[in-house]
């Protein structure tokens, strides 16, 4: 009896969710404070690639706190047993669900698949079991990638927009199947078909009566946003210029500011450098302005993301299941996409993505010559510190003596450049700072403006 507990569980809450999937639509509460993103996880040379659904918290959409140590909260169980381009969205009767393309780890992209991952939750933290959605049943020779969803009244049903080429086509399309409860889907059509490929969908309903699709362009490159006053199949049409940085960005997410009248979109970047790029502005205009990376900080290793606002008590269930993060990155203010790192044994930043990329990664210890200041300690080299000698930062073993333990110790105050980050004064040299020179790290006497910056560093996840 006690090995059927869960499976049961698993049928009730399944049976629950889709007991009230057909109410009025619920894309944001008014309670909604902050954010969750689900994404899964690539790195340079593959070292660390997951192909499981990892989830991260925000309260302000820009700085993300991964969860369960940036590990994965779903793993995948059924299909090939591998996902990418998770999407997560909170359902009609307050529920949740995310879907993932089913893609096998390590396999071909292209391989022909006529299903998707769901899995469905009533809190993000109780979770049904994996199970396979065939949205693409018509299809043999095509795969289904990077499924989304939108409600469309008209139909009273959810829609699935996926990435296929349809029978007989030579190009991928964006289709759709709808579903009312996620178990079976409808026979898929072409939702969209500029006559070039196009990829990574993404339907925001009706804001001010107007419906918009944004969506990933081969032909045009970038990113492209089209639009419709209705959520018919061929029914939108293109309204704003190419985002991005031509054929390298791909996978559209759009998010609406709970705190300002903007939206952002996220998208990947993966050439020459992979890697999260953000923009914001007005979505009913298609007026687009990139945010600089100094002001938000996406999950190590993370790619297609998918983002939902959620309430404070979604935010605190999630963070109280799985727990957030253990270590810590160090950014630098004004190179901001350069993290501070040991690369032989010396203290540096430089731009991810990197290898080994867990170099960039700190546990800040309380300072081991004085417990108000901290000490950074190495994740992958556990026992060995920044330290400063000659005033030259190294990684070092900790060698237990007090000059050790005062060359690794600093008092952080606020940014020297920027009095929201961080500056880190040495403690045994208490006019000389942490700052990088040539990118490479050392203790200085801050004088210039140039040296305020160098010295200047967000400590995130």
């Amino acid at each position: 009896m006690v090995r059927l507990v869960r499976p049961v569980l698993c049928w009730l809450a399944a049976a629950m969710f889709a007991a009230g999937t057909g109410a009025a639509p619920a894309q944001a509460q008014a309670a909604d404070a902050a954010y969750v993103m689900g994404y899964f996880k690539e790195s340079q040379n593959g070292s660390g690639n997951v192909n499981a659904v990892h989830l991260a918290v925000s309260d302000d959409g820009l700085e993300w706190t991964p969860l369960n140590d940036n590990n994965a909260v779903l793993t995948p169980t059924a299909g090939t047993k591998g996902i990418r381009d998770p999407f997560i969205t909170r359902l009609n009767n307050g529920t949740w669900v995310v879907l993932a393309t089913d893609i096998p780890v390590g396999g071909s992209f292209t391989k022909p698949n006529q299903n998707i991952h769901v899995w469905t939750s009533p809190d993000l933290v109780t979770w049904s079991a994996d199970r396979l959605l065939n949205v693409n049943s018509t299809n043999t020779t095509s795969f289904s990638w990077a499924p989304a969803l939108h409600w469309d009244p008209s139909r009273n049903a959810y829609g699935i927009t996926f990435s296929t080429v349809p029978p007989g086509g030579s190009h991928a399309v964006i289709s759709v199947a709808y579903t009312t409860d996620f178990v079976t889907a409808t026979t898929p059509v072409v939702f969209f078909d500029p006559g070039t490929s196009v990829i990574d969908s993404h339907v925001i309903t009706n804001v001010n009566g107007m419906n918009y699709l944004y969506y990933r362009n081969d032909a045009t490159t970038g990113i492209i946003g089209a639009r419709s006053t209705s959520l018919q199949p061929g029914s939108f049409t293109r309204y704003s210029g190419a985002i991005g940085d031509n054929r390298c960005t791909e996978a559209p997410t759009l998010v609406k500011s709970l705190t300002a009248d903007k939206w952002w979109l996220w998208a990947d970047t993966y050439c020459p450098n992979a890697k999260f790029d953000l923009w914001e502005g007005d979505l009913t205009a298609a007026t687009w302005t990139k945010v600089g990376r100094q002001s938000y900080t996406a999950p190590l290793n993370g790619k297609h993301n998918t983002i939902h606002p959620i309430t404070a008590a979604d935010r605190d269930r999630l963070l109280a299941r799985y727990g957030g993060t253990s270590w810590n990155r160090v950014k630098s203010l004004n190179f901001p996409g350069r993290y501070v790192r040991h690369a032989d044994s010396v203290g540096r930043i430089d731009e991810l993505p990197f290898e080994p990329y867990q170099d960039s990664q700190w546990r800040l210890r309380a300072g081991l010559s004085d417990p108000n200041a901290v000490s950074f300690e190495s994740v992958n080299k556990p026992g060995y510190f920044l330290r400063h000698q000659g005033f030259e930062v190294k990684l070092m073993q900790n060698d237990g003596t007090s000059l050790f333990a005062a060359d690794a110790t600093f008092t952080r105050v606020a940014g020297l450049a920027d009095a929201t980050w961080s500056s880190f004064r040495s403690v045994n040299y208490p006019t000389r700072y942490l700052r990088h020179s040539a990118y490479v790290l050392r203790i200085d006497e801050i004088t210039t403006a140039t040296g305020r910056a160098d010295a200047t560093f967000r400590v995130v996840y």
